[in-house]
């Protein structure tokens, strides 16, 4: 028996879930018998972020056969980390686990981030020893990381990995965030600094796709690294400074041949370089400054983060999927189950 299991308390699986029809069954297969073997507490949430496939009716029987599953299906397709800051919101658990739902997160180990986060710590990511993308796709994961890295603020970004498991008291730091640009990382960062990492293992892939491509990876680091930095401004301002020194160098040479030569420097192309260069350069901090303005925009329109069409749960408890829930219920008992809308009819 497996004791990390239970050294700190019950545990939140959250998974989301994109047109995984196939690989679910086996996950939550998985997750069982390490759960059950250990005889810990633990509750799986599944949240659908728009599927096209049968994935809703896959969740919908899941919670039918398992009692401590529960099953949130998004309006539409948000994307991962905001189906995450859902299903993060929605869990009981003083211990929240996060993994993919491809397999390739093993939920075998689970007790390794828990044994690293019995030991002090707040957050714990499980980083792949060996990837196995293109490369490509290695390229836009490590741009990605890059800006995660300028947006946390700490070194163990780049060991960051949709594979975590953080205490649920952190979700405090965030409570009140209603953005519709997410990035789960930069949220926890908000509450603590105190992170680790742990090699773990990170099988291929053997069925399904990955949702993730390249351009959707470069849309998620400039999302992150303009929605919670200001590393573009701060950048803007140097390239500034950068050709200002320049446009005072050119000055110089401008004068200096003047007084040595007595004539001024020939020619429209040197003219004309010089003024692309300066309009470039303006272009490019205004266009930054432009990206700000338009995601302060998108915050004054208080769009959300995300919208809970229904709930698979149990009938005693779960009235509010994305409420904050109290920490010290029950785990599931029974096998009732019940889909509530999200207007609370049933």
């Amino acid at each position: 028996m497996n004791k990390s299991l239970n050294a700190l308390g019950p545990i939140s699986v959250v998974v989301p879930v994109y047109n995984s029809e196939e690989t679910l069954p086996l996950l939550l297969a998985r997750l069982k018998t390490l759960f059950e073997a250990a005889d810990a507490d633990f509750e799986v949430l599944l949240v659908n972020d728009g599927s096209r496939d049968r994935s809703a009716a896959v969740i919908e029987s899941i919670c039918e056969r398992y009692p401590w599953v529960v099953g949130i299906e998004l309006m539409r397709n948000y994307g991962q980390h905001n189906a995450l800051l859902c299903g993060i919101r929605s869990a009981r658990y003083s211990v929240v686990v996060t993994m993919d739902d491809d397999l390739q997160n093993p939920p075998e180990e689970i007790p390794r981030l828990l044994e690293k986060l019995a030991e002090g710590y707040d957050i714990v990511y499980g980083y792949p020893q060996n990837e196995t993308h293109g490369f490509l796709r290695n390229c836009a994961s490590q741009m990605t990381k890059v800006a995660l890295r300028s947006a946390m603020g700490v070194d163990v970004a780049r060991h960051v990995s949709s594979f975590r498991a953080f205490r649920t008291k952190l979700r405090d730091a965030f409570a009140a965030y209603n953005g519709q640009f997410v990035s789960i990382d930069v949220l926890l960062s908000w509450g603590t600094r105190r992170f680790a990492t742990v090699p773990v293992a990170n099988p291929p892939r053997t069925l399904g796709a990955s949702q993730y491509t390249i351009r959707k990876l470069i849309a998620h680091a400039m999302n992150m690294i303009t929605g919670f930095s200001i590393l573009p401004l701060e950048l803007a301002s140097i390239l500034g400074f950068a050709f200002a020194l320049f446009g005072l160098t050119v000055l110089g040479y401008v004068v200096g041949r003047f007084l040595i030569q007595g004539g001024a420097v020939p020619g429209f192309p040197f003219l004309a370089s010089i003024i692309s260069i300066f309009a470039g350069a303006q272009l490019f901090a205004l266009g930054i400054i432009g990206e700000y303005l338009a995601r302060m925009h998108f915050r004054l329109m208080d769009k959300p983060s995300y919208t809970v069409r229904s709930t698979a749960a149990l009938a005693d408890d779960r009235s509010e999927p994305y409420a904050l829930p109290l920490m010290d219920k029950p785990r599931y008992t029974g096998r009732s189950t019940i889909v509530r809308k999200h207007d609370g009819s049933m």
